[in-house]
């Protein structure tokens, strides 16, 4: 009888420890993103890895997925809404599929004359109420983080539209960036980011567009015969989580991560232009591909050729959106 309750006794001592145990296990943020881990988003999602444990006491354990480990862009979205991953950092282009089409204004050419104009885009009302619209969706936006401006990459010199006639140009989902190539005489082909090595390798694809830290990190610029810095279109990120996840976590907690993703975006949006300055040196370095400023009179005429995309996409993203991101560029005088 005495072994049975010292029995008893280890058992409810085992169960005990493990009720404790799970209470005291922490949240856990599976963060997936489909880039390198050594890129600004890269190194922003590390970042916020650190500050949200550091913050929480490791009370949130925050798995960092780089490099589409776990889903490829098409996939990401849909993991994060059945509640699979808890956060992204999707390219602002990703919102369009999934029917939140004013984001598409992030993809118009030109849109952005220069960062100031973009950053006060971002952080004053038009950013706020796009992340409100994805809210039904239920997805909550956190921040915006900032990858820099694009340049075009192929297997040929790229100095003026026509060159890009007939080129097959990797896009990702986005009617405004296949309108954008089909302005300029090239055939947009729809890819997985993870996919376009490879196609460019093959040659599935001829070329393709991205801010040079993109571009050096997932190794296109080997090839690539050419890059030209053309600057005529932003790569930007949102971080998104789960929004049934995020209101259902401890108020407490859910101020930590605020904070923590707040400085991890300052951080994030201080290196990104470094880092694309620093990748572009090496892709000369290499001495294998060409890299190419256009010149005024060039840079004028690509500007000429796409214009007309932002007049076609108004009925598609709203009027109203680009207007308002005119406006913050006449406010600050560079438009």
């Amino acid at each position: 009888m005495k072994s049975f309750s010292l029995l008893i006794g280890a058992l409810l001592a085992v169960a005990s420890f493990g009720a404790v145990a799970q209470a005291t296990a922490p949240i856990v943020i599976k963060f997936s993103h489909v880039v390198a881990a050594d890129t600004p988003k890269g190194k922003g999602a590390e970042r916020f890895k650190q500050l949200a444990e550091e913050r929480t006491k490791g009370r949130v354990k925050v798995e960092v997925y780089a490099n589409s480990v776990l889903y490829k862009d098409k996939e990401e979205m849909e993991a994060l809404q059945l509640g699979a991953v808890q956060m992204l950092a999707p390219s602002l282009a990703k919102f369009g599929p999934l029917g939140v089409k004013e984001f598409e204004v992030f993809d118009l050419p030109y849109i952005f004359p220069d960062k100031a104009v973009l950053q006060r885009v971002e952080e004053g009302p038009v950013g706020a109420s796009l992340f409100k619209k994805l809210e039904p969706k239920g997805i909550k936006g956190l921040a915006y983080w900032d990858n820099g401006f694009k340049v075009m990459s192929a297997n040929r010199p790229l100095h003026q539209p026509a060159d890009f006639k007939g080129l097959k140009m990797r896009i990702q989902s986005s009617k405004v960036l296949d309108a954008q190539m089909r302005a300029l005489g090239a055939l947009p082909q729809v890819l997985a980011f993870s996919e376009v090595y490879q196609a460019l390798q093959t040659g599935v694809v001829d070329g393709t567009e991205n801010p040079p830290s993109n571009l050096y990190t997932q190794k296109m610029n080997e090839v690539q015969k050419f890059v030209s810095v053309t600057n005529h279109g932003y790569l930007g990120y949102a971080v998104i989580v789960n929004k049934k996840f995020w209101d259902d976590l401890p108020a407490d907690i859910r101020t930590a991560l605020e904070g923590a993703m707040k400085d991890a975006t300052r951080y994030t949006n201080a290196i990104a232009q470094t880092e694309n300055d620093d990748a572009l040196a090496k892709v000369k370095a290499t001495g294998k591909t060409e890299v190419y400023v256009p010149t005024a009179a060039e840079s004028a005429a690509l500007k000429k050729a796409l214009q007309p995309v932002q007049d076609e996409m108004k009925s598609r993203i709203g009027k109203d959106v680009i207007e308002e991101v005119q406006k913050e560029a006449v406010a600050l005088g560079v438009k």
